[in-house]
């Protein structure tokens, strides 16, 4: 073991264990044939939490959510303190590593919560684009009088609509016509960019998926060709609570619901998408680079209340919960205000 690994360590606080840990984590990083203290973290979920010095990175654990922002402010060792920080491959993750090996076991119980109470912020701050995909289901197309598109159709929304899990939407202070709607989609945030990424490479260039909401505001949408009024209207763009590492999912195979005060509105599996993520990527890619840290929102399913007949459709209003569901990824919970 080298001395400065030895430094990490000690800096750790560890402990007993400590060189199994570190031996460990080195074979690791030898197996997956990238530089010590720069290989991504696999099998991590990780989000952006508040506490009371502020907004910081969390990671799940099998002792609670790690405040690892926290454990940085004791510890001083480098550690990312951010989300984006570890999508972009900041800070010692090598140290990081350390702490979550073996189910967290040496991590500090001080700097453990409890998932049930923590308080979620946006996982991802200050996004360079955030992407959305229009009619990315044929059923979904289908249910508002279209024909499937023979390319993705996109728009974007602006940082002011990103949300987070446990958010709230305050519509009862929009002026705004009142005719919300849910959007149950699939979230991925880019881990490496660059242009004219081609299509069987594209998925490694994600670094994870999270749950979203593409809420949206039918009246404003429709009033031109144009959707960006009626989807980006304040707070609108949540997703979380977890971004969990792309290596942990078959992201075309995934059960996806929405789920409005109890009652399940939305029920479709990710492999039914016309564009898969893949797809989405490269196609974007060719107009534009896609930089790391960009968000994508890959569309939404059948079900939604604009897709009901009129005499049917009752709008979403204060006091209403949303929950977008996706297998082996989580559940985005969102209360209208």
């Amino acid at each position: 073991m080298t001395q400065n690994r030895r430094s990490m360590i000690t800096g750790l606080g560890l402990g007993a264990g400590a060189a199994m840990l570190a031996g460990q984590a080195q074979a690791q990083t030898i197996a997956r044939g990238t530089p010590t203290g720069q290989r991504p973290l696999k099998g991590i979920d990780i989000t952006n939490i508040v506490t009371a010095s502020g907004l910081g990175l969390g990671v799940k654990t099998a002792r609670g959510v790690l405040d690892v922002a926290g454990v940085e402010r004791d510890r001083k060792i480098g550690l990312p303190v951010k989300a984006i920080d570890v999508v972009e491959g900041r800070g010692n993750l090598e140290a990081l590593g350390l702490l979550l090996a073996n189910g967290a076991a040496g991590a500090p119980a001080s700097r453990l919560i409890p998932e049930a109470q923590v308080r979620f912020g946006n996982i991802v701050e200050n996004p360079g684009k955030i992407l959305c995909v229009g009619l990315n289901y044929a059923a979904h197309a289908a249910e508002g009088g279209s024909k499937p598109p023979k390319e993705p159709i996109m728009f974007s929304k602006f940082n002011s609509a990103l949300n987070h899990h446990n958010g709230t939407i305050p519509v009862s202070k929009s002026t705004a016509p009142p005719k919300w709607d849910y959007e149950a989609e699939l979230v991925l945030v880019m881990g490496k960019g660059g242009r004219d990424i081609p299509e069987a490479d594209a998925l490694n260039y994600v670094y994870g998926y999270a749950p979203g909401n593409d809420f949206t505001n039918r009246d404003l949408q429709r009033r031109s060709a144009q959707w960006l009024l009626g989807k980006s209207t304040d707070l609108s763009g949540p997703f979380g609570p977890w971004l969990v590492s792309a290596d942990q999912v078959d992201v075309n195979n995934l059960n996806m619901k929405m789920i409005v005060n109890g009652e399940v509105r939305q029920d479709t599996n990710t492999r039914l998408m016309i564009f898969n993520c893949a797809q989405i990527i490269s196609y974007c890619s060719k107009a534009f680079a896609l930089d790391v840290g960009d968000v994508i929102f890959t569309g939404t399913c059948e079900g939604v209340i604009s897709g009901y007949p009129p005499k049917k459709q009752v709008w979403l209003k204060p006091g209403d919960k949303m929950v977008t569901s996706i297998e082996k990824i989580g559940d985005l919970h969102v209360t209208l205000t």
